[in-house]
This record gives structure tokens, sequence and C-alpha cells, in this order.
């Protein structure tokens, strides 16, 4: 009888762990096991990677949130993302992949002006 409540535990307490978990753990072991150096998963492992994305993702939305302009409107923009990478040290690494957006013919004028800075030396 009590071999058979401790696995009813354990399976509680293993529904209750996916329960507090928002993202797909599949797509985690799929980036995972992306990197060549990445043989095997170990499940735990597995899980805490995705939990701490989790709240990676969430306290970068909830920095972007408050610093940014849809505080009136209650959204989050693109643009807030990018000027919190920008802005703020602890996401300043993220400035290569969220990159403030410009438009085309601004970056084309940047262009140029770099192609004639060059020109100069």
């Amino acid at each position: 009888m009590k071999m058979s409540q401790n696995n009813a535990d354990k399976d509680d307490q293993t529904s209750a762990t996916k329960k507090t978990i928002s993202l797909p753990v599949s797509r985690v072991r799929l980036i995972m096991k992306s990197s060549p150096d990445v043989s095997s998963i170990n499940q735990d492992a597995l899980f805490l990677t995705t939990k701490a994305t989790e709240l990676f993702v969430q306290h970068l939305a909830l920095s972007s949130f408050n610093n940014g302009s849809g505080k009136e409107t209650n959204t989050l923009s693109y643009s807030d993302l990018a000027h919190t990478a920008e802005e703020t040290e602890t996401f300043h690494f993220l400035t290569d992949i969220l990159p403030k957006k410009i438009l085309a013919r601004d970056y084309l004028n940047s262009l140029d002006q770099m192609q004639e800075e060059d020109a100069d030396f």
C-alpha cells in the first residue's frame, strides 16, 4: 500500500511541475540538442533550463513594459523590447538580436554617409 502511495505522490509532483511551465519542453529540448556539445539531456536539467528561460523572458517583458511607452495603452511592443535591450546593462547582450527598427531610407542614408567617410580616408 505504501509503495503505491509513493508512486501516486511522484505522479502528482510530476504533473504539478509540468503545470508550472508555460514553454514547450520539447522545443527547449530541440534547441538544446542543436548544440554539437550536447549528447544527452537529463530531465532535471531540461526542466530547470525551461523554467529559467521562462523566468528570463518574463523578466525581460516586465522590464520592457515598465520602461516602455505601452503603459498607457497596456501593450508591449517590439520597440519597447529593443529600447530595454539597448538601455539596460543587464539586457545589453540582446542588442544584436533586438535591434532598433529604422526606416529603409534612414539606413540607406547612413550607408551613404559611411561610404563618404571611408572615401575621405
